[in-house]
């Protein structure tokens, strides 16, 4: 595996944030282009911590909600990322996971479901690196890994090396210094952790039965689609059940699987998200509360006024007061002084 020798202007960049939105949270995670939704009720807490170096980003994310993530990491993009903690199960694609798996996305599009309490730890660089590492090592890249997100298993030890790496780099960032001193230092970590990755790729197996995962996934998808086609016009589990071809007891054990939560559950928390971007972008100030919540089909004020406040810890109107708030602030400072 050749490189260039470290320029000593090449220092690690490092990326910090703290968010107690979820959305904030996503638009923090750099060129990522993802979307989340809050599944769990409560109070957001999120962190992201990123170090660049010269071939690849090294990330921890924490949340501390249920959260669903879905998009691309970009194009010609391989992600590696392994779960720590966390109130239960991953569920990535339709395939439910717990910490002896990791997950891998090699150039395809990311829907991953995680738990309350959780952490992901993880690396991304460009496809083209993988490639080339693979070829100078003579390393077999798995059958179907390309163009896929996938759920994988491999042996306890090499996962334990994989942790070991990744904690290594952890716990030189600190505060940013050390890495950012050393381009020599952080080269080495660099090259152990490929070097980690380069033993897991020939050594991986499905972490479960991927045909029955998709089966489960496609219906999910369906009754997603449908239940938030058309917010305004009421659809029933009935009339989904029958759509999807599935009956009650299977399509709420399909969410569980997949979603890690049942359908009726997800289909309010996906609609309160949207409400809540609504209010926060504030597009069209004639727009009140009840209008956006209509929009999104809550036609009982009083309950969706509860439910959003159950679900965010706080009141639709201190969104949206926050929002205009923020806007105010933001139009102040961009209109030219006299």
């Amino acid at each position: 595996m050749t490189r260039t020798p470290p320029n000593p202007a090449d220092r690690p960049a490092l990326v910090q944030t703290h968010s107690t939105d979820v959305d904030e949270h996503c638009a923090q995670l750099g060129g990522w282009q993802l979307a989340y939704d809050q599944i769990s009720a409560g109070a957001f807490r999120g962190s992201f911590t990123q170090v660049s170096l010269s071939r690849l980003d090294v990330f921890r994310e924490v949340t501390s909600q249920q959260v669903r993530q879905y998009g691309q990491l970009g194009r010609d993009c391989f992600g590696l990322a392994v779960p720590c903690g966390g109130e239960g199960p991953v569920n990535v694609n339709g395939t439910s996971i717990t910490q002896d798996a990791l997950i891998i996305s090699f150039d395809a599009d990311v829907d991953i479901c995680t738990p309350r309490r959780f952490q992901l730890r993880g690396v991304t660089l460009p496809t083209a690196v993988i490639e080339d590492i693979a070829c100078q090592l003579g390393i077999e890249l798995p059958r179907g890994l390309k163009h896929r997100m996938s759920a994988l298993s491999a042996s306890p030890s090499l996962l334990a090396r994989l942790r070991a790496a990744l904690a290594a780099i952890d716990a030189a960032l600190g505060d940013g210094t050390p890495l950012a001193d050393d381009p020599a230092g952080a080269e080495a970590l660099q090259d152990s952790l490929l070097l980690e990755i380069a033993d897991l790729l020939p050594n991986l197996a499905p972490a479960k039965d991927t045909r029955s995962a998709a089966d489960r996934k496609r219906i999910v998808d369906q009754a997603c689609a449908m239940m938030l086609a058309d917010a305004e016009t009421p659809v029933s589990m009935l009339d989904i059940c029958k759509a999807v071809g599935a009956s009650r007891r299977k399509l709420s054990y399909c969410f569980q699987d997949v979603l890690g939560t049942s359908p009726i559950p997800y289909w309010r928390a996906v609609r309160l998200n949207r409400v809540r971007r609504d209010l926060k972008s504030n597009q069209d100030p004639r727009d009140g509360i009840y209008d956006v919540a209509v929009r999104h089909g809550f036609w009982h004020f009083s309950q969706f006024s509860l439910d959003y406040k159950r679900h965010f810890a706080e009141l639709p109107s201190e969104t949206l007061r926050r929002a205009r708030m923020d806007a105010s602030i933001a139009l102040r400072h961009n209109s030219p002084r006299h």
